[in-house]
């Protein structure tokens, strides 16, 4: 039986309905895969890593209340399913599935008697979503000018991009970075004459950190994005052949082990947030499946990565993608299956559908980096032009979208390099 229900006899929608006195919330929050409630309470289910099957007390009096909550606004991907534990629920028995799948969600029930059962006074949904303050400056780091750097640059929130800064960390190239934490940043992978797993934490003031041991399978030209508002995902990349694994980074910047991946396995992918706690992975390469591709996979908020999702726009691989205008994502760039450099874009909107191509702006190229910046707006910048040359030119990109004609480049020429967004202060 479905768990939607449309009237809230109390208060519009957004707002929790008003409780009877008495309700004692419990201190723990339940993270498990069941809960067995009692009347008289109030309950904070996180349905983060799994669904939550609720048990109602199997004997009920008149007026007793019993409140559910979202506690981590992710029953939209892990549902809460209700036993009603032998009497009723809204007139049906107890075997009717009883199902809330709406993140954000509050559920107020209250027992009427033997006929009605347990009836849910208000199913209300905080119809705002807490955000993050957007990312103020950008980073690029390493790269290849023919020999592999790790030097950085950083980028302010009006997008200018400041002279080289002396690296830190093992100097490498093909590697991907991605916001966590939300102002800060990590950069992860790449090759440095050998794949690595080695990845570098950035503060939320821009300082790369020396290398930390690296987690999961050596690899590189992947890509990585943020999800979940504060958390970071890497995947997909090349280890010898191309491959669809992944790995999560929590909050804090620990990465984890490889997850089995989904999807074409590929490398010289892009990926960006879009949405609100959303991802999403495009393009890429795969010797098995054609050469270049333009299937693309999104992220829920918890961080799964959903099977391929049919492609748009032009195949390519080696190209770059970034969160712009507050919810939406671009991919830009990149090289066509005849190895030439491309200029066209590919706009994601805020629930993940990727548009056809955009004529090119700028000076076509392959293997750069791309990141969100002043709190709405994106770059692209650095990569590979006409198959020998270096560049250091950007293109701003502005919160609608629309991508500018070649800045003036600063600093050193390079290819292969990751760039990523940091900082909440401008």
């Amino acid at each position: 039986m479905s768990g939607i229900v449309t009237s809230n006899v109390f208060r519009g929608s957004g707002v929790i309905a008003a409780t009877a006195a008495g309700i004692s919330f419990q201190s723990s929050v339940t993270t498990g895969t069941t809960l067995t409630v009692e009347a008289g309470n109030g309950y904070f289910i996180d349905t983060t890593s799994n669904i939550c099957t609720v048990t109602l007390p199997s004997a009920a009096s008149k007026g007793d209340q019993i409140i559910l909550i979202d506690f981590a606004r992710t029953w939209g991907t892990y549902s809460v399913f209700i036993d009603s534990n032998g009497l009723n629920y809204q007139t049906q028995d107890d075997t009717y599935t009883v199902e809330y799948s709406t993140s954000g969600a509050t559920v107020n029930l209250i027992y009427s008697d033997a006929t009605t059962g347990w009836t849910p006074i208000s199913d209300d949904v905080v119809a705002d979503t807490p955000v993050a303050p957007p990312t103020q400056k950008a980073l690029f780091g390493f790269g290849s000018t023919g020999s592999r750097v790790s030097m950085s640059n950083l980028v302010n929130s009006s997008g200018v991009v400041a002279t080289d800064t002396t690296g830190v960390g093992t100097a490498r190239d093909s590697l991907a970075a991605s916001a966590y934490g939300g102002d800060k940043a990590i950069f992860g992978y790449g090759n440095t004459g050998s794949r690595v797993s080695t990845t570098n934490l950035v503060s939320n003031s821009g300082v790369v950190a020396t290398d930390t041991t690296g987690v999961g399978s050596a690899r590189q030209a992947l890509a990585a994005a943020s999800y979940g508002l504060d958390k970071a995902i890497f995947a997909y990349g090349n280890t010898g052949s191309e491959v669809s694994m992944s790995n999560l980074v929590t909050n804090v910047g620990v990465v984890g082990t490889d997850v089995t991946g989904v999807g074409t396995a590929r490398s010289g992918i892009a990926a960006c947030r879009y949405g609100v706690g959303l991802a999403i992975f495009g393009y890429g390469y795969n010797a098995g499946a054609g050469n270049s591709q333009n299937v693309t996979n999104k992220v829920s908020n918890v961080g799964v990565v959903a099977s391929d999702t049919t492609g748009v726009g032009s195949t390519r691989t080696s190209l770059a993608a970034a969160a712009y205008g507050g919810d939406k994502g671009i991919f830009g760039y990149g090289s066509n299956d005849a190895g030439g450099g491309e200029s066209i874009t590919n706009k994601v909107s805020n629930t993940g559908v990727v548009a056809s191509d955009t004529t090119g702006v700028g000076t076509a190229r392959n293997y750069l980096a791309a990141a969100d910046y002043g709190g709405d707006k994106a770059i692209f910048g650095y990569g590979f032009y006409d198959g020998t040359t270096n560049v250091s030119m950007t293109n701003l990109v502005s919160n609608t979208g629309t991508v500018a004609s070649d800045t003036t480049g600063v600093g050193t020429a390079r290819h292969n390099p990751a760039a990523v967004g940091y900082s909440f202060s401008a």
